[in-house]
Order: structure tokens, then sequence, then C-alpha cells
């Protein structure tokens, strides 16, 4: 056979190698931590590969939100479960 087309056989593998070997490191190192954290209620970096806990400001400031419903919801999308109403 041509020595062209084998060379050029080859370099296409090479390069369809390389290319899968790429989507597995995304997929593996990116995409499949990002949706469990996503699962998790929880943000994701993409620059460094980190799932952090989401926090409220008044849990850092001690500032009580004051409507019992918009803390509920705020609460729930953290992924926290809000607190029993108490009667």
């Amino acid at each position: 056979m041509n020595p062209t087309i084998e060379r050029l056989k080859l370099i296409f593998l090479g390069i369809f190698a390389v290319a899968n070997v790429a989507i597995l490191v995304w997929t593996f190192g990116w995409a499949m931590p990002k949706d469990k954290c996503d699962a998790a209620h929880k943000w994701w970096d993409y620059s460094q590969r980190v799932c952090a806990q989401p926090v409220l400001i008044s849990d850092i400031t001690g500032r009580v939100i004051a409507d019992p419903k918009a803390r509920a919801e705020a609460l729930r999308e953290i992924g926290r479960a809000p607190a029993a109403a108490k009667p």
C-alpha cells in the first residue's frame, strides 16, 4: 500500500485516540462531579473542580430573615429543610 496512506491512517487514528481520551477526562473529571454536586444542591466551581456548600447570609451575619415564607424558600434553595412551624 502507498506509504502516504499508511501515514495518514496512523495520524487520523492517533487524533481519534487523543480526542477519545480528552472526552473521557472531561466526563470523569468535570461533568460527572458537577452532576453529583448539582444533585446535592451545592455549587460547582469549574476552575478548581470544587463542590461548595452554599451558606445563607443570615447564617453569617446573625440577622434572621423576618418573612417565614422567604426564609423557607431560601432554605429550600440551598438544600436545607425549613424548620417546622411552631403552633
